[in-house]
């Protein structure tokens, strides 16, 4: 069974990497070997890479089945390159990390040979050379890169494999509902704040896809309505790169940068069921304080759940997860704890993921030619009028006769 809307968004991706020229900046041809070269940066959790890449990085990760978000964020830092230890498509489903690197000119390597971890150290310079890592001219690895044709193959049959992804998913959903059906039946200790929150509206941010866009597209409704804003994890960078402050942060704090943490009115650390809070330790290193809401299911899910029981009149949420392609990238086999929370939440939840698709800008630039010549016309009527004005094309006409001997 194949998710259609997957199909074409695949399809979509596809069709643009077609049209880019692949032609990375930092490439250079030698003597028809292909080089790139770079200061090495690695660590096998992606989205703690990202903060520490610059322009021009080669990016060392261990990231099976690189997702959107991921890719999205290499991108942004402008990498020369990425090298995966990983199987980068899996063929576990469709996922669409590869080809958004593709579709930016980054090369996506793969390794063969060689343990990149082992023998690189951070900040080392290396060079790629066509599929051969070295360093200092001593080659420490050999390479696969990743082209349109593997990365077509690799989804394909990613594709024929989404029937049996579902029918295990579904299972897994099932045994994690089991598991986590305390979240709506139990009393939860809920963590108090200072926050208004009961009748009021909140904003829940996740960075997950296509957050900034929604962002964006929602801004008049922040401005106007001013809900409470709630960042999960790293969902509080997303809202301060819009220039908003969280009210409050929640998550077990292992993606969140200490700037975030710092600029928050409020604090609440996921816990798990038994209390265990291990990103508690880094709020208690940077002199903060924060309340703990021990409870099973993801961080979203418990931010959702708590801005329930708190009394919102409506719950807003941006780049949450909330299909099995979203859990899969997440590496949860289940989605139960999300399942019961918005079955239980209901009509207060307003899910804005993917809104800003909702509206298209057709704006033409003849368009803002027309709009620009009509404004004109009112003013030129206006000036034709006045006895000034009149004088001075009159002056004008004078002076450009006798310039031309007329």
């Amino acid at each position: 069974m194949r998710s259609r809307i997957l199909l074409s968004w695949r399809n979509n991706l596809l069709r643009k990497i077609r049209q880019s020229r692949f032609v990375p900046d930092l490439r250079e041809e030698k003597g028809g070997s292909l080089e790139i070269s770079g200061l090495a940066r690695l660590d096998k959790r992606t989205k703690n890479l990202i903060p520490r890449l610059n322009s021009g990085d080669i990016a060392i990760i261990d990231h099976k089945d690189l997702d959107e978000v991921a890719a999205e964020s290499l991108c942004q830092k402008k990498v020369g390159a990425v090298i995966n230890c990983a199987p980068s498509i899996s063929g576990r489903y469709p996922n669409l990390g590869p080809g958004i690197l593709l579709k930016n000119n980054i090369p996506l390597y793969e390794v063969v040979t060689g343990d990149p971890f082992k023998q690189i150290t951070e900040n080392t310079p290396i060079k790629i050379i066509d599929e051969m890592l070295y360093i200092e001219g001593e080659r420490i690895a050999s390479l696969t890169l990743l082209t349109l044709e593997t990365i077509e193959t690799a989804l394909k049959l990613a594709e024929e494999n989404l029937a049996h992804q579902l029918n295990a998913f579904v299972d897994n959903t099932l045994q994690y509902a089991a598991k986590e059906k305390g979240l709506i039946i139990d009393p939860l200790p809920m963590p108090e704040t200072a926050l208004p929150i009961h009748g009021a509206h909140t904003l829940l941010v996740v960075r997950g896809k296509s957050y900034k866009e929604d962002l964006i597209t929602i801004m008049d409704y922040i401005k106007a309505r001013k809900p409470i804003l709630i960042g999960v994890d790293g969902g509080g960078d997303a809202l301060l790169e819009f220039g908003l402050i969280p009210d409050l942060l929640i998550g077990d704090m292992d993606s969140v940068s200490d700037r975030c943490l710092k600029a928050s009115m409020e604090i609440i650390v996921h816990a798990y069921p038994n209390g265990e809070a291990p990103g508690m330790e880094r709020i208690q290193h940077l002199g903060l304080k924060a309340s703990l809401f021990p409870a099973p299911g993801t961080s979203e899910d418990i931010a959702m759940l708590y801005a329930f029981e708190k009394g919102a009149e409506l719950i807003v949420v941006v780049g949450t997860h909330s299909h099995m392609i979203d859990f899969l990238e997440k590496g949860r086999k289940g989605m139960g704890s999300t399942f019961l929370v918005r079955m239980k939440i209901g009509t207060k939840l307003v899910d804005a993921k993917g809104v800003s698709q909702l509206y298209t800008n057709n704006t033409k630039g003849k368009h803002i030619m027309l709009i620009a010549f009509a404004s004109l016309i009112p003013i030129l009527i206006v000036a034709a009028l006045s006895e000034p004005t009149g004088y001075i094309v009159r002056l004008l006409y004078m002076q450009i006769r006798l310039y031309l001997g007329l």
